[in-house]
C-alpha cells in the first residue's frame, strides 16, 4: 500500500512579524531607491556627455560622427562604471540580504487559515468552545460561523474551523477558507504582495545595473519583472508607488516552459553581477 508523501517542513525558518516584514521592505525601498538615484545619475552624465560630442561634431559627417561618439561614450561608460561599482555592487547585494529574509518568511505566512490557527494557539476559551461544539450538528456550526464572521471572533473561528475540518467535505456546514479569509485575508494579501514586491524590486536593481554597464537591458529578467508588477496587481493589497507607475511596463504573455523561482532570479543576476 502506497504510503501519503510526506510534508516537506522548513526549521531553518527565522521568525518575521508582519512589523518585522514592513520594515523590512521599507529598508528595500530606500535601497532601492538610492541605487536607482545613483544610476540615474551616472545616465544623466552620459546624455550629457553625448550632446556635448555630438554638438562639438556637429560639422562631421553622421556616419563618422556616429562613430567617434559612440568610441567616446563606451570609454566614458567604463569609467563611470569603475567609478560608481563599489557603491552599486553593496546595494544589490544589501538589497538581496533584504529580500531573501522576507522571502524566507514566506512558509509562515502561506494562508489566512495558518494565520488564523496560529494566532489563536494556547487559547483557552478556543479550547473550551472546541469542547462545546464537539457534538455540534450543521445547522448549529453554519450559525456560529455567520457569528464569528459578523463578530470576527477569532477563537470562535479557530474552533469552528478546527471541527469542520475532521468532517467529509460534503457535510461541511461553511467553506473554513473562506472564514478564516475574512479574519486574516487583508494581511494574508499584504504580506503576499509585499514578498512579491521585495523579489521585484531586486531584479529591478540587477536589470538597471546591467544596462547603465552594458548599455543593453536583460529581455527575460525585463519580463520576470513585468509578471511580478501583473502579480503584485492581480493581489492588489497596496498600490505602487509613484515610481513604480513611471516605471510600468506591459505584461508580457508567459512563455510555456517552467519558470525559475525568485532565489534563482535573483541568485543567477547576483552572479552575472559579480562576474
Amino acid at each position: 500500500m502506497p504510503t501519503a508523501p510526506k510534508t516537506k517542513v522548513n526549521l531553518g525558518t527565522a521568525w518575521m512579524t508582519p512589523d518585522d516584514i514592513r520594515i523590512t521592505l521599507a529598508k528595500i525601498g530606500t535601497n532601492r531607491h538610492n541605487h536607482d538615484t545613483l544610476v540615474r545619475s551616472a545616465n544623466s552624465k552620459l546624455a550629457s556627455r553625448r550632446q556635448q560630442l555630438e554638438n562639438s561634431l556637429d560639422g562631421i559627417g553622421e556616419r563618422d560622427r556616429t562613430s567617434m561618439v559612440n568610441k567616446a561614450i563606451s570609454g566614458y561608460r567604463a569609467e563611470l562604471v569603475r567609478q560608481t561599482q563599489d557603491n552599486r555592487l553593496a546595494l544589490t547585494r544589501e538589497l538581496a540580504g533584504l529580500a531573501e529574509r522576507v522571502r524566507k518568511a514566506e512558509a509562515l505566512y502561506r494562508s489566512p487559515m495558518q494565520l488564523l490557527m496560529r494566532d489563536t494557539l494556547g487559547s483557552e476559551r478556543r479550547s473550551r468552545i472546541q469542547q462545546q461544539i464537539e457534538n455540534s450538528g450543521p445547522v448549529e456550526l453554519a450559525s456560529l460561523a455567520e457569528l464569528a464572521a459578523a463578530t470576527k471572533d477569532k477563537e470562535l473561528a479557530a474552533a469552528l474551523c478546527g471541527r469542520v475540518h475532521g468532517m467529509k467535505r460534503n457535510d461541511r456546514p461553511f467553506n473554513a477558507g473562506e472564514l478564516s479569509d475574512i479574519l486574516f485575508g487583508e494581511l494574508h494579501r499584504e504580506l503576499s504582495q509585499a514578498l512579491v514586491e521585495a523579489e521585484r524590486r531586486v531584479l529591478e536593481a540587477l536589470n538597471s545595473d546591467q544596462e547603465f554597464e552594458t548599455g543593453k537591458s536583460n529581455p527575460q529578467r525585463s519580463l520576470d519583472i513585468a509578471m511580478l508588477k501583473k502579480r503584485e496587481q492581480e493581489i492588489g493589497a497596496y498600490g505602487y508607488g509613484a515610481e513604480d507607475e513611471d516605471d510600468e511596463d506591459e505584461a508580457e504573455e508567459e512563455a510555456p516552459a517552467p519558470k525559475p523561482t525568485g532565489t534563482d532570479r535573483i541568485n543567477a543576476g547576483l552572479a552575472e553581477r559579480r562576474a
